[in-house]
Formats: C-alpha cells, sequence, structure tokens
C-alpha cells in the first residue's frame, strides 16, 4: 500500500521539525528589561523550558518517530511473512528465520536512533 502524498509530506516536516527541534536552546518569556535601572535577575521560572531550551522536547519528538518508523516497518514485515506462511505452508520455517532476522536489524537500527536522539538531548 502506498502512502498518499500529503500524509508523506506531513510526515517529514515532522521529522524535519523535530530534528530541527534538537538543536535549539530558546528560553522564552524571559524579562531582559530592568525594573527601575536595577539589574533584573532572570529566574528560572520565566522560561518554558528551563535547562536546555527545546532540545529535550526535540529529542522526544525525534525518539517517538524513529519508535513509531521501527513499528511500522517491524509490522509490515510480520504481516508479509504471515501472508506468505499462508500461500506456501512448507516454506514457512525459511519465513519465519528470515523474518526474525530482519525484525532484529529493525530493532537494531530504532535504539540506535533513540539513544542518538537521548544523546543529543544530554549535549
Amino acid at each position: 500500500m502506498v502512502m498518499k502524498k500529503a500524509r508523506a509530506i506531513a510526515s517529514l516536516a515532522m521529522i524535519v521539525v523535530g530534528f530541527g527541534l534538537i538543536g535549539v536552546d530558546l528560553a522564552f518569556g524571559q524579562q531582559n528589561a530592568a525594573p527601575s535601572g536595577s539589574e533584573a535577575a532572570v529566574s528560572e521560572h520565566s522560561t518554558v523550558f528551563p535547562d536546555n531550551g527545546l532540545k529535550v522536547f526535540g529529542g522526544g519528538i525525534g525518539a517517538g518517530l524513529v519508535v513509531i518508523g521501527g513499528g511500522a516497518g517491524i509490522g509490515r514485515i510480520a504481516s508479509s511473512a504471515v501472508e506468505s506462511m499462508a500461500r506456501q505452508p512448507e516454506a514457512a520455517g525459511s519465513i519465519n528465520v528470515a523474518m526474525l532476522i530482519t525484525a532484529a536489524m529493525i530493532e537494531g537500527a530504532t535504539l540506535f536512533g533513540v539513544l542518538g536522539c537521548f544523546i543529543a538531548c544530554l549535549s
């Protein structure tokens, strides 16, 4: 089944926004103007995301997208494998082995992607 063009564009936009937010370190709501001539200390409570800005938010979005992609890939593999086993029951053993190896490779890539997002949040 082919994804619709609008869904593909929306997915790509979400990925770009997620990776873009990893590198952003903004603090919204800071008050830079000093009242009555003195220096105003900006408190931690005046920011939306106090320490890492939007890095943590972007890392969470990126990790979520990685997990969604990994789950969709493993689901498609399992669906195709079950359909193939139903058509040719005598080849079920070899199809099952190939399915498990491919699912393990996708799971490994997903793990590296999630770890990459979390490490980007910590830096």
